[in-house]
């Protein structure tokens, strides 16, 4: 997937290496992340299969830069991939596995866990931010129309960040109403 992604980057304009990691970094985080390695195997890989084109851009003073273009061939890939209904099934998150078995852990680090975990929540500071990009974007690209689906996913970042945020409340007022529980029925048991 992570060169189809590449792929729709560079259909909204020629694009170096660096300007596609910066919109991952920047933009695509909330839903998608990619090393800087990885970037630059998938399009070698992309060159090598004739969906993209390769370009040097000399600087005076600077490093020559690579220009990436999207060709006929990288339009068509994108198109079949935008029109393939066959997603994948199943979700993997990793938090939820370890969620799933953190009864192996005190109660205090599991608690201190969720309240860290949502702590650690993106939008609150760079929802502005994120839409500020988009909107740069937006001016920057060959088609603006079609920045309208960036803004839905950022929308669905925020969403979801406030969903795990209200989770991961819901998931501490649990744990402490337990750990409440088990402190009451101790209590008992001396008396």
């Amino acid at each position: 997937m992570l060169k189809h992604g590449i792929l729709g980057l560079i259909s909204n304009g020629d694009k170096t290496g660096y300007e596609i990691m910066t919109v991952f970094r920047d933009s695509l985080k909330h839903f998608w992340t990619a090393q800087t390695s990885q970037i630059y195997r998938e399009l070698r890989t992309m060159e090598k299969a004739g969906w993209i084109t390769r370009h040097g851009v000399v600087q005076t003073g600077k490093p020559d830069r690579n220009v990436f273009s999207i060709t006929p061939a990288g339009h068509e890939e994108l198109l079949r991939w935008l029109r393939d209904n066959n997603l994948p099934s199943g979700i993997r998150n990793p938090f939820l596995m370890k969620t799933f078995f953190m009864g192996e852990l005190p109660m205090e680090e599991n608690i201190a866990f969720f309240r860290a975990f949502r702590e650690a929540s993106v939008f609150p500071d760079e929802g502005e931010q994120a839409s500020a990009k988009a909107e740069l974007y937006r001016q920057a690209v060959r088609h603006p129309e079609k920045a309208v689906y960036w803004k839905l996913t950022i929308e669905f970042g925020r969403m979801y960040e406030k969903m795990q945020r209200e989770w991961c409340e819901y998931c501490i007022r649990e744990l402490e109403g337990l750990r409440r529980m088990k402190a009451a029925a101790a209590r008992e048991e001396e008396a």
